[in-house]
């Protein structure tokens, strides 16, 4: 009798269990969560930066430098990079179930996109909480390659994030940039970026 309730009682739990839906999960390791959590905890504020490093320099980059951690979700966070009067740049970070993307989403003054826009790379292994690396991802060699620039091919972003500071750095072969911000001091929210909407 009591083998035979013991029975019962398991083919209802595992009945029950059958019955239990759930979306997948999104797996991510603690590097990265560390990572993505101290930029999300800036969500809001705005940031004013100076260029440290541009090797040869580029033209571009001249004006105020404002990043402005501007729209966070537990999966992706906005980051729109203002130069002066161009609002053009916006970051994207999302978390993939396999790391990290770091995507560059550029628009034109009336919001369509540009024609070069969206590539990036993906996190090729765990990194660390203070810093991340985004080499270029096979869609962005293609674009670098179709748009005649295929030095970019070798890209690799990185992101370091401090208590005092934020930096923003492209490396490739003979190419360095890097953008250095001050988390100290928060400026005043930064116009919408082209193509979004608040």
């Amino acid at each position: 009798m009591q083998k035979t309730l013991i029975a019962a009682l398991l083919l209802v739990s595992l009945g029950a269990s059958a019955n239990i839906v759930q979306d997948a999960p999104l797996v991510s390791i603690a590097s990265h969560d560390a990572f993505f959590n101290q930029l999300k905890a800036l969500c809001g504020k705005a940031f004013a930066g100076n260029i440290a490093v541009d090797n040869p320099p580029a033209p571009g980059f001249e004006g105020a430098l404002i990043m402005h951690v501007r729209k966070c979700t537990d999966q992706q966070l906005h980051i729109p990079f203002h130069v002066a009067d161009d609002h053009s740049r916006t970051w994207i970070i999302s978390k993939t179930g396999s790391g990290l993307t770091l995507k560059h989403d550029h628009r034109n003054a009336d919001g369509s996109h540009d024609e070069q826009t969206m590539y990036g790379g993906q996190t090729l292994d765990a990194g660390w909480a203070n810093v991340q690396s985004f080499p270029a991802d096979q869609y962005s060699k293609e674009l670098f390659s179709a748009r005649g620039i295929p030095q970019s091919n070798t890209n690799i972003w990185q992101m370091f994030i401090y208590p005092e500071k934020f930096s923003y750095r492209l490396i490739r072969e003979g190419r360095e940039f890097r953008v250095d911000f001050d988390l100290t001091q928060p400026v005043a929210l930064p116009p919408t970026p082209w193509g979004y909407a608040d």
